[in-house]
Parts: structure tokens; C-alpha cells; sequence
């Protein structure tokens, strides 16, 4: 099957069954980790009422991921990365359980605040720290270079079915049955995607052909990156977007003040964007927008910004939950771009180190991100922050065009 494998077959990953495992693996991790982050969103909420304590959970997280993520880089180009993947996914796996003795305990451990709900979230980051290199790293050795972009367009797909069906699902669950019923599902799936990952065939690592001490093999990838015009203006357009345009983190509050449609609609309003990428996807999968990557994507993240404003707008649900779908249609092409341009642009054995440094960017314009907004939210009030993070979003797209000459007229 897999030599019949046509480079315009839309269908030409899915053929290839280490591929459909991984996806199949990653959909669920996926799935139960945006569940879990839905219903820690609300609980936090529900204990704090503030918007503060939303974006210190994005810091909770990002402080442990990007310390460690130069050196989870080095070690996924060391060791076999489906053996750290496995080792990522059963930490998570015991993050779930502390979420579920934590709510579930017969003594009140909340009593005095959300502060060890917060120590678990320290430790998904470092989960993720090490996870996130090894998983894009394994995923490019899984297929054939020709059919990359077809495959990073079905490895998205997977990725916003899980971020669609898990934040709802994890509301409706929270709102009908309960937070420590909602872990309990959170950590059923996550075993579900370990046992898909035991299923994968693990790669080992490129055998060296240069010594490097330690410190030099962790600056290789920032390095790669930062002598590479394409990359480095891809990968930045995307954080910066993302970490001042992003609205996510304060989606309880929209949906508890603004909207007044409680935790059941959190879960949709979370799931809004991923419903919008999963019409793209499928749409690129068909028709990719590769010709003119670079202007495609430049015009959709300023696309991103424009609907984040009009969503801060809006005072009605249905409004709202459109402008996040919109908002998703056009982040989906930035993420495709984006991910098939840094594994066509980086050879293998740097590609966990090149990958951590991207886990980087992007762990910094999402939970750094939703710190931001946290703050923003407090300083300037709900609306206001949003308004401001679409506008500084519109601002980088006009920054980036300006000064990355070869991107805007990358064609892939």
C-alpha cells in the first residue's frame, strides 16, 4: 500500500498505518488534555473569581516548559523518542490522578485556595517539556518527505478534532456530573493514547558524526534557527500572534459575565476555534495553500487578529462562538504552514533540538500568553485586553512583512 503512495493524493498519510497510529495516539492525548485544561480553567475560576488566577495558569506551565525545553531537544535527538514519549504520557497520567485525589478527597485540600491545583500544572509543563520535541521530531521520521505537508495537514485535523470534541465534552461532563468525574475521563483517554503510542514503531536516533559537548548540542537548534530567515520569521509571526491576540485564558469570565451561559458553554466557546481549524484542514487537505505559503500566511494570522477583536465585541453567544470559528479557520492555515515549512527546513538530526526551540515559541505565545491576557484583563478591564491583543496581532503581521522579505514570497 505504502508504494502507491502518490505525492497528490489527499489521502496519502493516512496509508501509511505507523502514521495513522501516531495520529490515532496523539488525537487522544490531545483530546484529554483539553478536557483536563476546560475543567481546571473552571474549577480555578470557581474557587478564585478572578481573572488573574486564569493567566497564572499558563505561567504555572510555561515556567517548567521552557526551562527544560533546549535540553528535552537535546535529549530527543539522543534517545529513542518513542521511548520519551511513553515516559511524557505516563506523567501525565499521574498529574490526572493528583487532579482527581485533590477534588475527590474525603478532607477539603482547596480549602485554603487553588494553590495545589497550581503544583500540578507545574508538573504538566515539565511533562510537556519533554513530550513536545520528541513527539514533532518522531512524527517527520513516520512518513516520506515528499508527503509531509499532506501529513502535517492530517496531524492538525487530529489535533482540532480532539481540541473541538475535548473542551466540550469536558464542560458538559463538568456541568452535568462533576469535576472529579471530568478528571476520571481525562485520565481514561490519556491511558487510551498510551497504549496507541506502545503501538508506534520507535526510530532510533541519528548516530552522530560530530562531537559536541552538552552546551554546544543545546545551542545547535537556536542557533538553526536564527541563522534560518524562513523559520525564524515563521515560528516568531506565530508567537507573537498567538501571545497578544489569543483569548482563550479569559473565556470563563466571557462566558460567566459577558455571555452568561455558565460552564456548558465554556466548553463550546473553547471548542469554537478547533471547529473552525477542522473545516480548514479539511479543506487544505483537498486543496493545500502551499503555492503562496508565505502570503497565505501573513493574510490569515491577520485574519486571527481581526475576528479576536470583533469576538471582544460581541455580546451575543452565537456572535461570539462564530468570530472564535473564524478566528480557528484562519490559525489552522498558520499552524499547517508552519509546521511543514520546519520540517521540510530542518534535517533530522537536528530536528528535536529545532523543535524545542519552536516548543519555545510557541509554549511562550500560549501560556505566556495566557498570562498576558490575564493580566491584561485586570489592568484594562475584559474587553479592552482583547480589543488590544487583536491590534498589537495586526501590528506584528505589518512588522514581519516588512522585515522578512523571504517569507512573504515563500512558495512551498
Amino acid at each position: 500500500m505504502e508504494n502507491s503512495i502518490k505525492k497528490n493524493d489527499a489521502y496519502a498519510a493516512l496509508k501509511i498505518i505507523e502514521f495513522r497510529r501516531f495520529v490515532s495516539a496523539r488525537f487522544l492525548i490531545t483530546f484529554a488534555i483539553q478536557m483536563q485544561s476546560v475543567v481546571i480553567g473552571w474549577q480555578i475560576y470557581s474557587i478564585t473569581h478572578d481573572a488573574l488566577s486564569l493567566g497564572l495558569i499558563g505561567m504555572a506551565e510555561a515556567l517548567p516548559f521552557l526551562s527544560i525545553a533546549l535540553f528535552a531537544g537535546h535529549i530527543a535527538d539522543l534517545k529513542n523518542r518513542k521511548t520519551i514519549m511513553l515516559y511524557s504520557i505516563s506523567a501525565y497520567l499521574v498529574c490526572v490522578a493528583l487532579l482527581i485525589f485533590i477534588t475527590m478527597s474525603p478532607v477539603n485540600i482547596l480549602s485554603s485556595g487553588a494553590a495545589p491545583l497550581y503544583g500540578v500544572i507545574f508538573l504538566t509543563g515539565l511533562a510537556r517539556g519533554f513530550m513536545s520535541p520528541s513527539q514533532s521530531a518522531l512524527f517527520a521520521t513516520l512518513i516520506p518527505r515528499e508527503i509531509l505537508g499532506n501529513a502535517s495537514t492530517w496531524n492538525s485535523l487530529a489535533w482540532q478534532i480532539a481540541a473541538v470534541t475535548g473542551p466540550a465534552i469536558g464542560g458538559l461532563i463538568c456541568g452535568y456530573m462533576g469535576i472529579g468525574e471530568a478528571y476520571i475521563a481525562v485520565f481514561l483517554f490519556e491511558f487510551a493514547g498510551l497504549v496507541f503510542m506502545t503501538m508506534v514503531k520507535g526510530r532510533p536516533p541519528i548516530v552522530k558524526t560530530r562531537v559536541e559537548t552538552v552546551w554546544q548540542s543545546l545551542t545547535t537548534g537556536v542557533k538553526y534557527v536564527f541563522n534560518n530567515q524562513i523559520i525564524l520569521s515563521a515560528i516568531s509571526l506565530d508567537m507573537f500572534a498567538v501571545f497578544f491576540g489569543g483569548a482563550v485564558c479569559v473565556l470563563p469570565i466571557f462566558a460567566d459575565q459577558v455571555l452568561h451561559v455558565g460552564a456548558k458553554g465554556l466548553g463550546f466557546l473553547r471548542a469554537a476555534p478547533a471547529i473552525g481549524a477542522i473545516i480548514m484542514s479539511v479543506y487544505q487537505a483537498h486543496r493545500p495553500l502551499f503555492k503562496y505559503a508565505g502570503r497565505n500566511l501573513l493574510f490569515c494570522v491577520a485574519g486571527f487578529g481581526i475576528a479576536t477583536i470583533l469576538f471582544a465585541v460581541g455580546t451575543d453567544f452565537y456572535f461570539s462562538f462564530l468570530m472564535l470559528l473564524i478566528s480557528g479557520m484562519f490559525d489552522n492555515v498558520s499552524v499547517v504552514i508552519r509546521a511543514t515549512i520546519i520540517q521540510l527546513y530542518t534535517p533530522d538530526e537536528v530536528r528535536g533540538r529545532v523543535s524545542s526551540v519552536n516548543s519555545i515559541f510557541i509554549g511562550s505565545s500560549n501560556e505566556l500568553g495566557s498570562f498576558e491576557s490575564g493580566v491584561a484583563a485586570k489592568l484594562l478591564g475584559l474587553v479592552p485586553s482583547v480589543i488590544f491583543g487583536g491590534t498589537m496581532t495586526l501590528a506584528v503581521v505589518g512588522t514581519i512583512r516588512k522585515f522578512a522579505p523571504k517569507l512573504k514570497t515563500l512558495k512551498l
